[in-house]
């Protein structure tokens, strides 16, 4: 198998970009390493968040066991849901995660599901709790994100535009090779390249994007909950084109839909909404505030 990857208009040749490495005789992926460097991060991040607005650190320390776990489980079924035909009659694949096969969506949903149980046992303030965690879990997923890189998977359809990446047909799945990558099969040095879209970047930049802004507003915030919102509208915007782009597509079982690109317009269309109301209310709340005082000022003034 050659393991080249090339990104041919910026100049750019990757000789042997490997899956894994071997420590005495054991492989270790690439894809693995960064899943965990992506948790590790994550975790450490949000602890630093947790310190530095004198919160509970036990409770953040208890989340971590629960919400890596779920968040690995609600990952892997999520994939394996939405892409059966793959598993079918081949049951112990369903725990090989060396090759991929975690979907983001089914872990997030899996943890905020765990946070909100978790918070309602503790008696706390569950979206503070998913708040606190934001940028830990944004960082995390930008370092993740870079595993599909590895694993030469997550890419878009043909595009022959500047950020084109050539992968070699036989380094990646045949059922991800659509028909037009086939119509422009490119040939060098007798090695054959499918040229597409590296859509996985794309994700990774929009969330570099996505961060910048969450740090830029986190002292702004006008309700518990705002940021993990923001980021979840922001995230499903990005997600909305570039799901559109990738060729891997998980789908529901139903109408072919495309499931994480219906999940990533459901919501962001429903954290936007939930902005605005919360936003409004806080607003509501200051003015009864503001009239509150007016009376207090005007009754003191008449005694």
């Amino acid at each position: 198998m050659n393991m080249n990857i090339n990104f041919p208009h910026l100049g750019i040749e990757l000789e042997h970009v490997g899956r894994s490495i071997s420590i005495f005789g054991f492989h270790i992926t690439y894809y693995g390493m960064l899943i965990g460097l992506a948790l590790v991060a994550g975790i450490f991040i949000t602890i630093y968040f947790a310190v530095k607005s004198r919160q509970n650190i036990e409770h953040y320390l208890d989340l971590v066991i629960g919400t890596v776990l779920w968040g690995v489980v609600g990952a892997r079924l999520y994939y394996v849901l939405f892409s059966w035909d793959r598993y079918q009659g081949h049951f112990f694949r369903i725990f090989n995660l060396r090759q991929g096969g975690l979907a983001f969506y089914g872990s997030l949903m899996a943890a905020v599901l765990f946070t909100v149980f978790y918070a309602k046992r503790k008696r706390e303030n569950s979206m503070r709790l998913l708040d606190t965690a934001t940028v830990g879990l944004i960082a995390g997923q930008i370092i993740g994100r870079f595993g599909n890189f590895f694993n030469r998977e997550s890419f878009g359809g043909y595009t022959d535009g500047l950020f084109a990446m050539q992968l070699p047909v036989d380094a990646v799945r045949t059922a991800d090779i659509t028909e037009k990558m086939r119509e422009h099969i490119v040939e060098l040095e007798g090695i054959s390249y499918i040229q597409v879209h590296p859509a996985f970047l794309y994700e990774m930049v929009w969330n570099i994007l996505i961060l910048v802004l969450v740090l830029l507003y986190y002292k702004k915030k006008m309700f518990e909950g705002e940021l993990f919102l923001i980021y979840i509208a922001l995230y499903g915007i990005g997600r909305t084109w570039i799901e559109a782009l990738r060729v891997d597509k998980l789908h529901l079982p139903f109408g072919n839909l495309p499931v994480s690109l219906i999940f990533a317009v459901v919501s962001a269309a429903v954290s936007i909404v939930l902005i605005i109301h919360f936003r409004k209310e806080v607003e509501r709340k200051k003015q009864m505030e503001k009239r509150r005082q007016l009376r207090r000022e005007c009754e003191t003034e008449r005694h």
